[in-house]
């Protein structure tokens, strides 16, 4: 009970400090520490026995080694677009064309073209925000909205939908012998649900925000760039379609190295077609830089905490628990990979835990294959997204600059309650229809 307790009381701290607004670079350890504590987990090795100290760098450091040229890649990106103007160029083509009122379509849609297309959830993050700025300081939206926005368009329908290139449709297939189309029909269904749905009720939040009295408020790192023409906004656009395209041909036969020559790739486009309008390159270069050093730092921090829980008997029986629930299957698989999503705070991380354990037996029980994929694949993305996530982390702090305070609640709307609806639809329409 007290090992249970621990690993429940220390997610629970960590989640508090990070609402609150606390360093995660303190927090995360310390709420780590206190989980290994509670599970007798020793402080430094002791012969064979795993520790606290390398069981939390072995998550911060292989986080790290494993994404950290995709977040500076990214960040690059991301600031060179604002540098440039190029963000600004192509935010003003869009409200040309759909006017103001359609600004949080055009963020939402761009996210998803770039996210079923195969580029990284934190990527698309970083590339988006700089046109999100703008576009929202066209319209004069709150901005403390622009982190839903981003996961709206991201983190939700195109995730997990069938036929997505994201990690989190790709896992269950080693299990389950499906493939990325797997449950196609109710796929379509549920992701038009989760789209609609989460689109209208983030337009619900912020109308209700603009009537409070809430605008869009500048900030002084955010690029001035009125008193000097704008480039034309197919070079802002060019870019984008070359991590598009780049990481779409490549994502097949270089996996994760395939983002990296695309993301290359990107920022050298920009730079050879926009440099011209970049007038300080070193300011532009050294934000990047330190963006994506603070973005990976949090995300670490926090992947470091799921490292550690991972190790502690406490976490061993809420797993076994949860994938040996009674009731229905796909309401148990739904069930286990949700919680452990939400215990490691990574969808990916719920689903490579839970299949091992849910998919033998189910398959065995005669539980249709394609249904647990995409049921599996829906869930993972929902209790994920808790406070603690490491891209909710990374895109509300690093990338927005926003508290959670200010910003996780419609953040959570979108990422977490959407999705929470949405496997219960595809629950109820694969039992029924």
């Amino acid at each position: 009970m007290l090992s249970i307790f621990g690993l429940l009381l220390g997610l629970g701290l960590l989640i508090v400090f990070t609402m609150r607004g606390f360093n995660l670079f303190i927090t995360a350890p310390l709420c780590a520490l206190l989980v290994a504590a509670t599970n007798g987990i020793p402080f430094w090795q002791v012969a064979d026995k795993i520790d606290f100290v390398h069981g939390y760098m072995n998550g911060f450091a292989g986080f790290v080694a494993a994404w950290f040229l995709m977040f500076l890649l990214g960040s690059l990106f991301g600031k060179l677009m604002e540098h440039t103007g190029a963000a600004d160029a192509v935010a003003l083509a869009i409200v040309k064309r759909l006017g103001h009122t359609r600004a949080v379509l055009a963020i939402v849609l761009a996210c998803a073209v770039l996210t079923y297309g195969g580029v990284s959830l934190f990527v698309v993050a970083f590339s988006a925000y700089p046109m999100a700025v703008s576009l929202f300081k066209g319209a004069n939206l709150p901005r403390r909205f622009i982190p839903a926005a981003l996961a709206l368009g991201s983190v939700t329908f195109t995730m997990t939908s069938a036929g997505s290139p994201e990690i989190q449709n790709w896992i269950p297939i080693a299990y389950l012998g499906t493939t990325p189309y797997a449950g196609w029909q109710v796929s379509i269904v549920v992701a038009l649900f989760m789209a609609v749905g989460g689109y209208f009720s983030l337009m619900w939040m912020i109308k209700n925000a603009v009537k409070n009295g809430e605008q869009f408020v500048q900030r002084a790192s955010d690029p001035t760039l009125t008193d000097k023409p704008l480039p034309h906004w197919l070079t802002g656009l060019i870019p984008l379609l070359v991590v598009l395209i780049t990481s779409f041909l490549l994502h097949d036969s270089l996996q994760q190295a395939a983002l990296i020559i695309a993301l290359a790739g990107g920022v050298v486009s920009l730079y050879l077609l926009n440099f011209r309008f970049l007038t300080n390159p070193a300011a532009a270069t050294n934000e990047g830089v330190l963006g994506a050093l603070l973005a990976i730092g949090n995300t670490a921090a926090v992947v470091g905490f799921g490292s550690v829980a991972k190790l502690t008997p406490a976490f061993s029986s809420v797993v076994d628990y949860m994938t040996h629930l009674p009731g229905p299957e796909l309401v148990g698989a739904a069930v286990a990979v949700s919680a452990i999503a939400g215990l490691t705070g990574s969808a990916s991380g719920g689903q490579a835990i839970a299949l091992p354990e849910i998919a033998p037996t189910y398959l065995d029980r005669g539980v249709d294959a394609e249904q647990l994929h995409r049921v599996v694949a829906i869930s993972s993305g929902a209790l994920d997204s808790l406070p603690h996530n490491g891209y909710v982390v990374t895109t509300i702090r690093a990338i927005c600059g926003e508290t959670h305070q200010n910003a996780y609640w419609p953040m959570a709307v979108v990422s977490v309650l959407m999705p929470l609806l949405g496997v219960v639809l595809a629950i109820v329409l694969f039992q029924w229809f």
